[in-house]
């Protein structure tokens, strides 16, 4: 792995990890803001390690090794560092399964926000899907039939990560929902919520919306070191967003479609890379970053 394709992916993943955690940084914002100043402080420092090193650290080298328990754990965190060709013949036995879950896991995502989430519409066709909403279980439904039948001909291993993609997304989707439920709730009776139950609330909220950006991640690269890095990276921007400049960044109102875009972008990358596609490392890294700043200058232009 050359130099320059590390800095692209590192790069790459600190912008989608940004891009894709708005949502999550505004929720932050939301709630630090009926907290003490040290129940604020601890959040954002301690709050910011469990984050980084704990969720999108901890959470990709965890999904390695499970997918490749014969690396053991120091090599699912050293693999796509190494020459041997035990572990190279590993990863590239298991990257299918790993490759095709997250990508049927991020286009159901997208599917999701493009039917049912309310949106700004950022392209003429949005309007048409939301306004088909009932389609929606229908649509994915029959997406995971074909990439199921074309998986079991394939390998059938890769089946189970597509059904195994397909559930993480309901399980994920039913906790957000319980999240915003909860962040009612907390509205309406926040001066008698405890600092100490916002703090475990906001770090619930963060591993469940973290899970997007660590299995997006594995469309730049399998190397969890290179993750870590990219994510934190990210991490920290949507901890500088939270804490001073959320208002701004509400205020482009299209950020979110980038995000999703990028996501049907990279679950399309995921997928076809499982069927044995070669997709170039820098494709994902340099599609993300177009349709971010596509978007990006769409919302200034809207504000003015």
């Amino acid at each position: 792995m050359s130099f320059l394709s590390i800095i692209l992916i590192v790069a790459g993943l600190a912008l989608f990890e940004t891009i894709s955690s708005v949502d999550n940084a505004i929720i932050n914002a939301e709630v630090l803001s009926t907290m003490s100043e040290k129940a604020k402080r601890w959040f954002l420092t301690w709050g910011l390690l469990v984050a980084v090193f704990v969720v999108r650290g901890l959470l990709p080298w965890l999904i390695i090794w499970i997918v490749s328990p014969g690396l053991g754990p120091i090599g699912a965190l050293t693999a796509t560092f190494r020459n041997d060709p035990a572990v190279i013949a590993a990863i590239e036995l298991s990257a299918p399964i790993l490759l095709i879950a997250g990508g049927t896991f991020m286009i159901f995502l997208f599917f999701y926000w493009l039917f049912l989430e309310p949106k700004y519409y950022g392209f003429k066709g949005e309007r048409f899907f939301q306004n088909q909403g009932a389609w929606f279980y229908a649509v994915i439904s029959i997406l995971l039939t074909v990439i199921v039948w074309l998986a079991l001909n394939k390998n059938p291993m890769m089946a189970f990560g597509a059904v195994l993609g397909s559930t993480l997304f309901f399980i994920t989707h039913g906790f957000k929902e319980n999240a915003e439920k909860m962040e009612q709730k907390l509205e309406n009776k926040m001066d008698t919520v405890t600092d100490t139950s916002k703090i475990f609330y906001l770090m619930i909220i963060d591993a469940t919306f973290s899970l997007d950006g660590v299995l997006g991640a594995f469309a730049f690269t399998l190397s969890v070191p290179l993750i870590l890095l990219g994510n934190g990276l990210g991490a920290l921007v949507v901890r500088q967003f939270t804490v001073s400049n959320i208002e701004r960044i509400k205020k482009y109102v299209f950020l979110e479609n980038g995000a999703m875009y990028s996501i049907l972008v990279l679950g399309t990358v995921m997928l076809l890379e499982s069927f044995g596609f070669k997709i170039p490392s820098w494709v994902s890294p340099a599609i993300t970053a177009m349709l971010v700043t596509y978007f990006f200058f769409k919302s200034k232009s809207a504000l003015k």
